[in-house]
């Protein structure tokens, strides 16, 4: 009876040394499966994914992009999932991840973390444009020695007049001389002489009439 007795006794404590290793076990186990974050970013788009956490404590997470904050400070137990629209952006932006355990002990499982990620197609910032540069004119460079020639000019046209310049040489006829040139009283006034020679001559061949009628 006693044999049997120390018999149960042992196959007992067996099972209980088993089970309690067993538990044992499973507990150092669970924090290298525990504690999972995991999170992707695109150009447009990040992706959180935190599982295996202590659901009796409370952890955080918070995500910045370039500094300002795309999800602010949250709080959550044993699992997290979120999906979060990026903001337009033109050039490389750092989107950073901090995940804070609130079991965090001898054992590190918060998480801190930063990826940069470019813009989408399309929506990258096009260089200012700036206008085209003149390059300065340098002056022509002469070899000492020869003779430079001075720039011609060409004068400036002398104005005209449309009234007719007058010779000092040359002066104005007086206003009671006869004009030597043709008018419409010319051919009067040579008509008038004209009739005056002829009584001249007829006076003329009176007189020598008389004259050789007396002799």
């Amino acid at each position: 009876m006693q044999m049997k007795h120390r018999g149960r006794v042992r196959t007992g404590a067996i099972a209980v040394a088993g089970f309690a290793a067993l538990v044992g076990t499973g507990v150092l186990a669970t924090p290298a499966s525990a504690h999972t974050p995991v999170w992707s970013v695109t150009c447009d788009k990040v992706t959180v994914d935190l599982t295996q956490y202590n659901n009796r404590v409370e952890n955080t997470v918070t995500i910045t992009v370039d500094g300002k904050d795309l999800l602010a400070t949250t709080t959550f137990k044993a699992q997290f999932h979120k999906v979060l629209d990026l903001p337009k952006h033109g050039k490389d932006v750092a989107v950073h991840l901090v995940v804070k355990a609130g079991d965090t002990g001898k054992h590190n499982y918060d998480k801190d973390e930063t990826q940069t990620v470019a813009p989408c197609k399309g929506d990258e910032e096009k260089p200012p444009t700036t206008p085209p540069t003149t390059a300065p004119t340098t002056p022509a460079t002469t070899t000492p020695g020869t003779p430079t020639t001075p720039a011609t000019t060409t004068p400036a046209p002398t104005p005209t007049s449309s009234a007719p310049v007058v010779s000092p040489s040359q002066s104005t006829p007086p206003a009671n001389l006869a004009e030597t040139g043709g008018s419409s009283s010319t051919p009067i006034i040579g008509g008038i002489a004209a009739a005056v020679v002829a009584a001249g001559a007829g006076l003329l061949l009176m007189n020598r009439k008389r004259r050789s009628a007396h002799s």
